[in-house]
């Protein structure tokens, strides 16, 4: 299954300079936040896949205006193509805003989901927008990264974490990729391609493994599943 992640930057070759059929191969789109809804509309009508998101902190306007034909995981673990993939969005709280979180209300988040991963068995693939603390993150208030996700990458040890926030621009000393025991930490700044060994179906349906949601006040998560 190819899978294309994005983030942070709409990219000018699938935007701007897009050319049909560009989008083609992929099987399945992974959004980490902080990009423009019309961007995520426009990528899941040309490519035909799937667009799985979560929220960035500057994503507030999609409580009003949400991405068109696209599936919001934040706060949920879903079952895809047979691929475990959860997704919490957001970043650590640095001022009053949207999709900012603390330390404990970031715990929380994950704990609510504790059965549904056990029910699975685990999960291969976390979608994130920020990143976990002390792996590509940087010590500025506004984009240091979460200690619960270390915590979790050590507890459930997932094949694939994948965050943006801390856009690649920022420093020379910024990594792509780097690994964490089982591990591969993928900052996907503007977009990030890989290969999943699972079947691709296009046709297949999502499995809502924590429920359903609908987002009331930042922080706050309502299952309705």
């Amino acid at each position: 299954m190819k899978i294309l992640a994005v983030s942070d930057h709409e990219s000018p070759a699938l935007w701007d300079h897009y050319i049909p059929g560009r989008l083609d191969s992929f099987d399945l789109i992974l959004a980490c936040g902080d990009l423009k809804a019309d961007y995520l509309t426009f990528l899941v009508t040309m490519s035909r896949a799937r667009l799985l998101y979560v929220h960035g902190n500057h994503d507030g306007s999609y409580s009003s205006r949400p991405p068109e034909g696209c599936d919001d995981i934040d706060g949920r673990l879903i079952v895809y193509n047979g691929v475990r993939i959860l997704g919490l969005g957001g970043c650590l709280w640095y001022h009053e805003g949207p999709h900012q979180y603390t330390e404990k209300q970031m715990e929380r988040r994950i704990r609510r989901l504790k059965r549904a991963l056990k029910k699975a068995g685990g999960v291969d693939i976390v979608v994130t927008h920020a990143p976990p603390r002390g792996m590509g993150d940087l010590e500025d208030p506004a984009h240091r990264g979460f200690e619960a996700f270390a915590r979790l990458i050590e507890t459930y040890q997932p094949q694939y974490f994948l965050h943006g926030h801390v856009h690649l621009n920022y420093g020379p000393a910024i990594p792509r990729m780097s690994e964490h025991g089982a591990t591969k930490v993928i900052n996907v700044s503007e977009r990030f391609e890989f290969e999943h060994p699972a079947k691709a179906d296009r046709s297949a349906e999502i499995e809502w493994l924590s429920g359903r949601r609908d987002r009331k006040e930042p922080g706050q998560d309502v299952f309705i599943g």
